[in-house]
């Protein structure tokens, strides 16, 4: 069999499911992050990393107050979940594969940079650069997380090459997809985070970052549609790839409708405004998983040694 005893994919798997939890919670630290700019609550907690001084501010709070102190509750446990992460990767590295200490160590690292802007935005008062590299840093998370998990969750089979080959060039297209995809969310948070979107409207001043942002969709939606077109080219057996880059594809039909309505309602609608963002977030992720899966797919990613005695280990992974 390729990968472990069952006692190997046993851990593999709950790791995998740490990480799908993971990456809901990033998901929903971009969303809280983002319905805290629109309700201008980035200063609710003029503190850090208390707010007001206490962990729980019962006095002060109220719904700005509330944002910015969940924001960071979210923000502390997905900390503390990917701390947990790396030290059983590390402290079980001979079980797991060989890229998950590096991939796990890495994600820790991210997610204390992120704390350390946030720290930064509060105490530079909401500085457009430091908001801007704060939200490209929690895609990264998204997008790195998303990437780990999609790679425990594969069985150990499809590592070793029981799954068809994709195309290097099909590879090739998902990290093209990605990159665009995440340069367009990175130019939307910049235009978010100088309110030149608000300006354009209101004064006619900043509309060439809306103009950029709005140039950029297009190939970045092109990209992601041609990857999906393109799935039918894939070999047989590669149904979940397909499915995925479908679903990529769904979402940016539901992002440009939500970037349509959020001009047409003169950003005055914050639950339109943050779900543009968190749509950009999942889309991020997904694309991720997608590059992931189909590196997977041709055999890239590392994995335990093989045992030669050739035993099929589908059935232990599936009950694990």
């Amino acid at each position: 069999m390729v990968g472990g005893t069952p006692c190997d994919l046993q851990l593999r798997h709950r790791l995998a499911l740490l990480a799908s939890h993971l990456v809901v919670a990033l998901v929903a630290l971009v969303a809280i992050g983002g319905a805290t700019r629109v309700m201008e609550a980035g200063l609710a907690c003029p503190d850090w990393p208390l707010c007001y001084g206490r962990f729980l501010p019962g006095q002060q709070m109220n719904l700005q107050v509330f944002l910015e102190w969940f924001h960071r509750l979210d923000a502390f446990v997905v900390g503390v979940a990917l701390l947990v992460l790396a030290g059983f990767s590390l402290w079980r590295r001979r079980q797991l594969p060989v890229w998950l200490p590096a991939m796990a160590c890495l994600a820790l690292v991210l997610v204390a940079v992120q704390g350390g802007l946030g720290a930064l935005t509060v105490s530079r008062l909401l500085a457009a650069p430091m908001v801007t590299a704060h939200l490209a840093t929690a895609l990264l998370l998204v997008a790195l997380v998303s990437s780990l998990f999609q790679a425990l969750a594969v069985p150990p089979s499809v590592e070793a090459g029981a799954a068809p080959g994709v195309p290097r060039w099909w590879i090739g297209l998902a990290g093209l997809a990605l990159v665009l995809v995440f340069g367009q969310s990175l130019l939307g948070a910049g235009m978010a985070s100088q309110w030149a979107a608000d300006q354009c409207l209101a004064v006619g001043d900043g509309c060439h970052w809306l103009l950029a942002h709005r140039q950029l969709a297009t190939p970045a939606a092109l990209g992601v549609g041609l990857l999906a077109l393109t799935g039918v080219a894939l070999p047989s057996g590669s149904s979940h790839l397909q499915g995925l880059a479908w679903g990529a594809a769904a979402l940016v039909v539901v992002q440009v409708v939500l970037g349509v309505s959020t001009l047409r309602l003169e950003l005055q609608q914050p639950l339109v405004t943050v779900a543009h963002q968190v749509v950009a977030a999942l889309l991020v992720g997904l694309l991720a998983s997608v590059l992931t899966r189909a590196v997977l797919a041709r055999s890239l990613l590392g994995h335990p040694s093989a045992d030669a005695s050739g035993t099929n280990v589908s059935g232990e992974w599936a009950r694990g």
